[in-house]
């Protein structure tokens, strides 16, 4: 769907690399590198509760972008996400303890260890398409679950696994404080390397299989290639997400990583928006931020006199849950194009007045 660019007037783009550039404006370039350079000095005016949340939306936002990438960029689906996810956490903790590697480096190992079981997943599922696909990849969520059940020697089994803190020329960074930099480093990196994959042959060929396989085919893009290539791309991506999670918190758990969370990437990346890296964090950002308003809103109906009533009590925990769904019914319904859809709407409408640059 085609919209209205959000160049200047006399902006011309005279090649296709100038029209195929990361940051659509220098001035768009501009305001992002002084909100990074903003976000390194959050840890000194900000409270451990917020820098909690951004660091959830950090390790989130990578995993989530790579489902992306292979649910909006290049049309397949997965309903295993949230497995992949914990293989990582796993496999970074694992890593750690069984071969003292250090942590440092084990992040990266764990997203390529994540890739090759995604790809492994992902030769059978390349050569299926729509509701074929769902299974297989359904398949591949309760395949990794036993595994962490079975595997004691990788999981821990129904104990965990313990994973150590980040450190980095013998410094920890074992608090909210000092994560916060390892986060926004990984979340601001991985981002930067999406839109550039985005931007490079493989990710035209991606959108290309989206589009229309058969014309992509006709063109000479192996389909098998791109459809495997995406799976193994989106797999490192959960990867990466899982062992920062890992290493944040300090303890990992098989209970965790349910079809439910593969449910909640799907949900991050239908209301971002599907085929969009900013869109990506967006839905990230609304799906770690709703539970919160969600809990405050909870908290304030019980201050009424019919929010003390037994039935309205017993279904007050079982909110959360139900507003997850609602929610993802409510943006196919009335918002299917996803937030950065109507944000690109909002820039559109306003750029007609006065000081909209």
């Amino acid at each position: 769907m085609s919209s209205l660019a959000m160049r200047p007037c006399g902006d011309f783009r005279t090649s296709y690399k100038k029209d195929n550039t990361i940051f659509e404006t220098k001035t768009i370039r501009l305001v992002a590198t002084l909100a990074i350079a903003a976000a390194c000095f959050a840890p000194l005016v900000l409270d451990g509760y917020f820098l909690t949340l951004f660091i959830q939306i950090s390790y989130l936002g990578i995993a989530a972008l790579g489902l992306n990438i292979l649910v909006g960029f290049t049309g397949q689906i997965s309903l295993g996400h949230g497995a992949f996810f914990g293989f990582g956490a796993f496999a970074s903790a694992w890593l750690n303890t069984s071969f003292n590697i250090p942590v440092a480096l084990c992040i990266p190992l764990a997203g390529f260890l994540t890739m090759a079981v995604g790809m492994m997943f992902g030769m059978p599922a390349a050569r299926i398409k729509g509701l074929y696909l769902a299974i297989a990849t359904l398949a591949a969520q309760f395949i990794i679950e036993d595994f962490f059940a079975r595997a004691e020697w990788f999981s821990g089994g129904s104990s965990g696994s313990m994973a150590a803190p980040v450190n980095l020329l013998g410094f920890e960074f074992d608090t909210d404080q000092s994560f916060y930099y390892i986060a926004l480093f990984a979340l601001v990196f991985m981002y930067i390397w999406g839109c550039n994959l985005m931007r490079s042959r493989d990710g035209r060929a991606f959108v290309a299989v989206r589009d229309h396989y058969l014309s992509a085919e006709i063109m000479g893009v192996k389909l098998n290639k791109y459809r495997l290539l995406s799976f193994g791309i989106s797999s490192f991506y959960a990867g990466i997400g899982g062992a920062l999670y890992a290493h944040y918190l300090g303890y990992v758990s098989a209970e965790g990583f349910t079809i439910f969370m593969s449910i909640q990437f799907l949900a991050m990346i239908i209301i971002g928006g599907l085929g969009s890296i900013k869109g990506t964090l967006m839905g990230v950002i609304f799906m770690v931020l709703l539970p919160e308003m969600l809990e405050t809103g909870v908290g304030l109906m019980k201050y009424t006199d019919w929010g003390n009533i037994p039935m309205v009590t017993d279904g007050l925990a079982y909110i959360k849950e139900m507003a997850i769904g609602l929610v993802i019914i409510l943006f196919l319904i009335f918002e299917p194009e996803g937030l950065a859809h109507r944000w690109a709407q909002i820039k559109n409408y306003w750029k007609f007045y006065p000081f909209s640059y």
